[in-house]
């Protein structure tokens, strides 16, 4: 599949940072640029995770449907992604994490998802910060696009102060409108990396990750 690192990347110029300061429900994403994205995250996710208390969650990678969302579910995971990287660009570290805390809340809440899928819904939240702030880069060899988590530092993304407070209030509306976290069971899904470390998912180093794309 040839093309679809171009349509990635094209889904992540649609979802430039400071395009806009409407709500992440607000930006909407064709169906081909959340596929694209869905694409990503599957090919970076994990065969298997280790949960904090020691257990260890198994994906089976033949298995793709029965682990990946449906698209609506992804689409508002993207979005969410999307806000969780605003905060890393604006160096709001706290904001970034509660964002990311408050999906997993809300996902684990409508108790639809398997612990598999809820690492999936996970992944599609970092695959999506990490095209935002450029972790994730594309690399052509011998005609195959290949997926590489770049580890370089970036040159810095500017935050304006306006910018920044407008982040925090959407992350902080996000927050307050998503089941309070004594209502969901702790540990169920990964905690997202922070800003700049290598991602670590259970066993695996994605940091240290090549994903060809066929």
């Amino acid at each position: 599949m040839n093309t679809r690192a171009g349509v990635v990347l094209a889904g992540a110029m649609a979802l430039t940072l400071w395009g806009t300061a409407a709500p992440a429900s607000a930006q909407e994403l064709s169906e081909h640029a959340v596929r694209s994205f869905m694409e990503y995250a599957w090919s970076l996710t994990p065969q298997q995770f280790s949960k904090p208390d020691g257990s260890v969650i198994v994906i089976d990678k033949t298995k793709k449907a029965q682990v990946e969302v449906p698209l609506d579910v992804a689409r508002r995971v993207i979005m969410a992604g999307r806000l969780s990287a605003h905060a890393q660009i604006c160096d709001l570290r706290d904001e970034q994490v509660l964002n990311h805390r408050a999906l997993m809340r809300r996902e684990e809440a409508t108790k639809r998802w398997t612990q598999q899928q809820l690492v999936y819904i996970s992944q599609l939240h970092l695959t999506t910060l990490m095209l935002m702030t450029g972790r994730i880069r594309l690399v052509e060899q011998e005609g195959d696009k290949q997926v590489v988590v770049d580890e370089k530092k970036e040159p810095p993304q500017t935050c304006t102060e306006e910018q920044r407070s407008k982040v925090k209030e959407l992350i902080a509306n996000y927050v307050a409108a998503s089941p309070p976290p004594q209502n969901v069971t702790a540990g169920a899904a990964p905690a997202p990396a922070p800003a700049g470390a290598p991602v670590s998912t259970g066993s695996t180093s994605v940091s240290e990750t090549t994903v060809q794309k066929k």
